[in-house]
């Protein structure tokens, strides 16, 4: 995108994967709860401490996914990739709730792009780039879906090879850029796509960089972004259910091959696909 690239924090959060992986090996997979992962790009688990259902969660001035668990009531809060670590807070109905983001080193991927244009926008693409970032991060906090979400996904691309992990320090054509915000998962063309989970599709388009995309509202905050297709088969406003077809893997917009990029957003911010899948 054509904004100032975001450096990534200097330590990795190596205490915390280590006990989010004996916790998946301890469990089984149908039962492994949400890892509980706050660092930049990650996913806190914050407990509220309270007895009822508050009526309002907040983080950033955004509605925060809030479940039952069997110890109390708990928000789950997407942390965005540009956030500091530290102490951050919750507004829960009001009253200040902290929790702690811890620091994490993402990786560095250098791409070659053919295309220079799409390392470097000419200046008259540029009207049109800043119209889409405005409909992406509309669709980003859509709200259009009154549900609940299951929070364990369905892998939206059966075979594929992960071609890019989530929050890697891009550099392309050697110029520095945006971390990544989604997982990549390269396929051939014509690879069918499906619904990563029940939900409503909130806008689909073909952009500058990602090419055509869907977008679909899972509820309570969640959404999911699916890049580069080569075919779109569903339309804005349509229902999907867990599974069912949405399009065909491509390699349109700002590519290297064919793959789907996969976002997952949670109350606004783009978060690690893999916690989910």
């Amino acid at each position: 995108m054509p904004t100032e690239p975001r450096s990534c924090h200097p330590r990795r959060a190596t205490a915390l994967l280590i006990a989010w992986i004996g916790l998946m090996l301890a469990t089984p997979l149908h039962a492994a709860p949400l890892p509980d992962w706050p660092v930049p790009g990650g996913v806190a688990r914050v407990d509220l401490e309270t007895d009822s259902r508050p009526e309002a969660v907040l983080y950033d001035d955004e509605p925060v996914l809030v479940h039952s668990t069997p110890q109390g009531w708990q928000a789950v809060v997407g942390i965005d990739l540009g956030a500091e670590p530290g102490t951050h807070t919750l507004k829960v109905d009001g009253s200040p709730h902290p929790f702690e983001v811890e620091p994490i080193d993402y990786e560095e991927q250098h791409l070659t792009i053919d295309d220079e244009d799409m390392v470097t926008p000419p200046e008259e693409t540029l009207e049109r780039i800043w119209a889409e970032q405005r409909e992406i991060r509309a669709a980003f906090r859509s709200r259009e879906v009154d549900a609940q979400p299951q929070l364990h996904l369905h892998t939206p691309v059966a075979e594929h090879r992960v071609s890019a992990t989530f929050g890697l320090q891009r550099y392309l054509n050697g110029e520095p850029r945006n971390p990544h915000n989604g997982l990549d998962m390269a396929a051939p063309t014509g690879t069918p796509i499906e619904a990563a989970e029940a939900g409503r599709v909130v806008q689909t388009g073909d952009y500058y960089f990602n090419g055509k995309t869907v977008f679909i509202d899972h509820g309570a905050g969640l959404i999911t972004m699916y890049c580069h297709l080569d075919e779109i088969d569903v339309d804005k406003g349509q229902w999907m259910e867990r599974g069912e077809p949405i399009g065909t893997v491509g390699e349109t917009g700002r590519v290297t091959g064919p793959h789907l990029h996969l976002s997952v957003i949670l109350n606004g911010n783009a978060v690690d696909p893999n916690l989910f899948l």
